[in-house]
């Protein structure tokens, strides 16, 4: 393993009050409907996606993007006033990364907007070497492309990377890429990420070592044709 990519809400920090919250004000605001479920089957993919899959709001792109473009303005208002919760081990263990010189990246469907909003408000940017958002690719996960393009701008091959996520769209994301992938079991348990090359309840069972056994426990089961 020569890097690290990090998804972003879920797996570093939690902010999925303030993005539920949200769309239950631009629900209301435009007196629009939120089917039994929405937010969970929504959880990881683009605006593009779920105002229309999800959502059922509009397939319109001009409307989409309207919609989409407000939902994370309310986010970020919500960010400002309360704050986000860094989870548990993931600052300890970027800051080990960062002293093993391990480079890591952020892949995640977030705007880069609210990105920069949270990067104000903790810091965190000056762990990763690279960030990839949702506004960087056509194609949201599943499709592989946020996590392709991190290891691009990482200079490292996918194959070589690790990806850590907590959705399971990341984690097929992440298979499509040609990348092991690390489950956290903020979002789902543990009993539904078996799909993912190893899982853990936290990011505080996780170091660098660990994180170099998964990827090797991946590269074994490539070797031996399981």
């Amino acid at each position: 393993m020569q890097a690290v990519i990090f998804d972003w809400d879920g797996v570093v920090i939690d902010s999925s009050a303030q993005h539920e919250r949200s769309w239950e004000l631009l629900a209301a605001e435009r007196s629009l409907p939120l089917p039994p479920g929405h937010f969970k089957r929504g959880f990881g993919k683009k605006n593009q996606l779920i105002i229309p899959e999800i959502l059922e709001w509009s397939r319109d792109p001009a409307e989409i993007d309207a919609l989409g473009h407000r939902k994370e303005e309310l986010y970020r208002l919500l960010v400002r006033e309360s704050g986000v919760v860094v989870l548990p081990g993931a600052r300890e263990l970027l800051a080990a990364l960062l002293e093993a010189g391990i480079p890591a990246a952020v892949g995640s469907s977030t705007p880069r907007a609210n990105l920069e909003a949270i990067f104000a408000a903790t810091g965190l940017d000056r762990f990763f070497q690279a960030v990839v958002c949702g506004d960087d690719v056509r194609h949201g996960k599943p499709a592989p492309d946020v996590f392709l393009q991190a290891a691009a701008r990482l200079h490292t091959p996918a194959a070589a990377c690790l990806v850590i996520e907590d959705a399971h769209v990341g984690i097929q994301a992440a298979h499509a890429a040609g990348i092991p992938v690390l489950a956290v079991a903020t979002t789902h348990p543990l009993d539904e990420l078996a799909t993912a090359t190893a899982a853990v309840s936290s990011l505080r069972e996780a170091d660098p070592p660990f994180l170099q056994q998964v990827w090797r426990l991946a590269a074994d089961r490539r070797q031996g044709g399981f």
